[in-house]
């Protein structure tokens, strides 16, 4: 007697999303590198293979120490989706990489400029007890 095999895909599992008649896999992407420095925000189509714009905390005009503050962070992200929307970019997958203070300013700004986020994924480098780290600062 032979068994059938169900299929392990659920129904609702997000390949099946769709948003405004674009598939979940079709929507660009917004990859923010937040560093605590400096932060770049870069609009990539959906295959991450053309880079559509790049923004960053130095080319909105700030500098040295300014460009590590989450007011910066706001800043680059009100640009970024202005410059999106004239490309064409309505909805967006954010992608999130680093610890820095505009971090999470930058998607707010985001969504200030007029983008639809649909997801926002955390995508941090953490080690698992790699490198050793850079001695603590002392004030």
């Amino acid at each position: 007697m032979k068994i059938a095999r169900k299929s392990t895909i659920l129904p609702h599992s997000k390949d099946s999303l769709v948003f405004n008649g674009i598939p979940f896999e079709k929507i660009p992407v917004v990859h923010i590198k937040a560093s605590y420095n400096n932060t770049i925000i870069t609009v990539t189509d959906h295959v991450c293979a053309d880079i559509l714009l790049t923004c960053s905390c130095g080319t909105e005009g700030f500098k040295n120490a300014k460009k590590s503050t989450s007011i910066a962070g706001q800043t680059v992200g009100i640009a970024a989706a202005t410059k999106a929307l004239a490309k064409g970019v309505k909805m967006v997958r954010v992608m999130v990489r680093g610890l820095g203070p505009g971090r999470q300013s930058s998607i707010k700004g985001l969504q200030m400029g007029g983008l639809d986020i649909i997801s926002i994924t955390d995508n941090t480098p953490v080690p698992h007890n790699g490198c050793r780290p850079r001695k603590a600062r002392r004030l």
